[in-house]
């Protein structure tokens, strides 16, 4: 998997701007929460769709950048969590054990 760290606020409208571009995916991260160790694990062991940007956020260090997603893309606060953001808006949004690459890709042709 090829995370593209997410560490500044601006970076969320350049996230929105390139999902009309390709998917963007917004991955929200607990650094010492085993539950989103897990699902990290499980996204990197997938095979990475092509197509997509995936980008990474880690909410102990960024917990502001975290409450600013929330609010643009208005899915209330969950970690772990994945956000698919499309043509502007999240399109799909999972948490805890529901983070799939396989449901992601689903998304993706749905």
């Amino acid at each position: 998997m090829t995370w593209i760290p997410l560490t500044e606020n601006e970076e969320i409208n350049t996230i929105k701007d390139q999902s009309f571009i390709e998917p963007q995916l917004i991955f929200k991260h607990s650094t010492n929460c085993s539950i989103s160790s897990m699902a990290k694990n499980r996204l990197d062991r997938g095979d990475q769709p092509e197509g997509i940007a995936f980008h990474y956020l880690d909410l102990i260090k960024y917990r502001n950048i975290s409450n600013s997603v929330a609010e643009i893309f208005d899915v209330p606060h969950q970690s772990p969590q994945v956000l698919l953001i499309k043509n502007g808006e999240c399109i799909y949004d999972e948490s805890h054990n529901g983070i799939s690459i396989n449901e992601i890709k689903d998304q993706l042709t749905s």
